[in-house]
Order: C-alpha cells, then sequence, then structure tokens
C-alpha cells in the first residue's frame, strides 16, 4: 500500500463487544486513503479475534500482550503513523460515513488549524440515543474560552497534523480520564483548535457511575492546577476549584435514585430527525457499554 494520507489511532482494551461496529464504520468511510492503527493493550477477552476477522489491508494490529494504559498507546500510535494527517478512534464509537472526508477537506483548506473536531451524537444502544454532546462554537477562540470548565472537544472525534501531535505527544504518566484534556490545556496557547458543526460520530455512553465520575473530576482538576498555577493563571485556578465543586454536587444528586437525568442534562438539546435517521442506518450490533480505562 503506498503511504495513507491519514493515520487513524485505535487503542483498545478488550472491547469485543463493540470493536467490529467501530472498525466497520472505519472501513465504510467515503474517504479510503488511510491505515487503521489497532493498539491492543493487553486485553484477556477477544478483541484481538474480533480485529483478525477483517482482512482489509490497511489494518495493522499491533500487541505486545502488555498492558500500560491508553495514554502510551496512543503515544505509540503517533510515533507510528505514516500519514499526514492523525485520527482518533475509540473501541466503541461509531464514526459517521463521510467523517475523515469532510475533516480533512477542513484541515486542508485551513493550513493554520493543528486540531479539529466534530459534532457527536451520544448513545447506549443503537435504540438508545442520549442526546447530543454540547457545541461551544467552532473557533479556536470559542473553543478555549473557559479553559476551567475543560478545553470543549470531543476527544474520538479528533484529526489534527501528524506533526502536531508528535510535538507535544500525550503525557506520561497519564493523566487517569483526563488523558486528552491535559494535551489540550498544555498545548492550547501555542496551537490553533476548530470544530465542525455537522455530527459526524457517535459516541457511545456507559450509565452514570458516580464513583467514576468523581475520580475523573479531581484527576482533571489536578491536571488544571498544575497546569495554571505554573501559568500564574490565578484567576482560572479559582475557577476551575469552584466549578468542579459546584459539579460535584450535581453528581451527588444525579447519583440518587431516579436522579440520572440530571447528569445527562448538558446533552438535551433537540436532535435533528436527520441525524437520529442517519444514525440507525449504521446498523450497530455491539450494545455494551465499555470505554477504555487505563
Amino acid at each position: 500500500m503506498t503511504s495513507p494520507l491519514i493515520s487513524i489511532i485505535l487503542p483498545v482494551y478488550n472491547g469485543a463487544a463493540t470493536l467490529s461496529d467501530a472498525i466497520r464504520s472505519i472501513l465504510e468511510q467515503t474517504f479510503k486513503n488511510y491505515e487503521i492503527l489497532l493498539l491492543d493493550d493487553g486485553s484477556t477477552d477477544s478483541s484481538l479475534n474480533v480485529a483478525r476477522t477483517f482482512s482489509d489491508l490497511r489494518l495493522r494490529v499491533i500487541h505486545d500482550r502488555a498492558n500500560h494504559g491508553l495514554a502510551y498507546r496512543l503515544n505509540q500510535g503517533i510515533d507510528l503513523a505514516r500519514g499526514r494527517y492523525i485520527a482518533r478512534m475509540d473501541q466503541d464509537d461509531i464514526c459517521f460515513p463521510e467523517r475523515f472526508a469532510k475533516q480533512l477537506a477542513f484541515l486542508e483548506a485551513h493550513p493554520d488549524i493543528d486540531l479539529l473536531g466534530c459534532r457527536a451524537i451520544v448513545f447506549r444502544s443503537a435504540q438508545n440515543i442520549v442526546g447530543l454532546m454540547p457545541f461551544h462554537g467552532a473557533t479556536h477562540e470559542e473553543i478555549c474560552a473557559s479553559p476551567w470548565n475543560s478545553i470543549r472537544l470531543v476527544h474520538p472525534s479528533w484529526m489534527g497534523r501528524t506533526e502536531w501531535f508528535r510535538h507535544y505527544h500525550y503525557r506520561i504518566p497519564e493523566v487517569v480520564l483526563a488523558e486528552d484534556q491535559e494535551l489540550l490545556l498544555r498545548a492550547y496557547p501555542e496551537s490553533r483548535f476548530a470544530c465542525l458543526g455537522e455530527v459526524l460520530l457517535a459516541y457511545r455512553r456507559e450509565r452514570f457511575r458516580l464513583n467514576k465520575t468523581l475520580l475523573q473530576r479531581f484527576s482533571l482538576l489536578g491536571m488544571q492546577l498544575s497546569h495554571f498555577t505554573r501559568r500564574h493563571e490565578w484567576s482560572s485556578a479559582t475557577m476551575s476549584v469552584s466549578l468542579t465543586f459546584i459539579k460535584i454536587l450535581v453528581d451527588c444528586v444525579a447519583a440518587l435514585p431516579g436522579c440520572e437525568r440530571l447528569f445527562f442534562l448538558r446533552m438535551a438539546e433537540p436532535i435533528p430527525h436527520s441525524v437520529v435517521e442517519k444514525f440507525r442506518s449504521l446498523k450497530l450490533n455491539g450494545l455494551s457499554q465499555s470505554k477504555m480505562e487505563a
């Protein structure tokens, strides 16, 4: 195969239940000049067997039986990538057919943009659509307007220039459940981000779990404070602490019986009928929820 234009990094850990859908959604893209770097992180289920059912030569399966964590595998993919661009994908998410074509066209037309995301529909199964991931704007200034409240660019929707990823990489040791935010917060002062307003990704979301959510909140807060204090951004540090504890109060209420919907209110924006129809036409098979964790 000639050198691909896009390298798709797909880390996998015990993702057998959903991996087939994720890979198939990539292989059915309208844009075809890419490679898939499937990086297994020591799975103990049948993930490798699922990956090997696909005979497409663009799919490269990398495994060493070790469990190193998500950030390590993402960096491994960055270093192995042969494409001019790198795209992210998760083992349990679904690409809409035109995702890579539209992101590539934007990046080719805007050479000043380092990293591009897109809007995402949130789902639990083919029949259970939660809503839309919040959209805070298309420009770098809008995306990064409130870094104390996270930089809103859905991780598995990323596509960016390979040299940008290699310049920054993911932090090791990784920031558990916040490795994407650490990279964005570290890089945004010297980078340019953008986000397409079109829904091009289906993001699988598990049910609300208080213990995991609190771990993510405190992991993110510790990382934010580290960056803000080093940059002497004291107001941002104060805002991040205040907002985190407000969110924790909401989380604790959402954990009460019958209150889970409170956690998902931010995803309550009405979904266009055309997006729902396109999503349901993808014919999903995997119905479990399994985000890769460290």
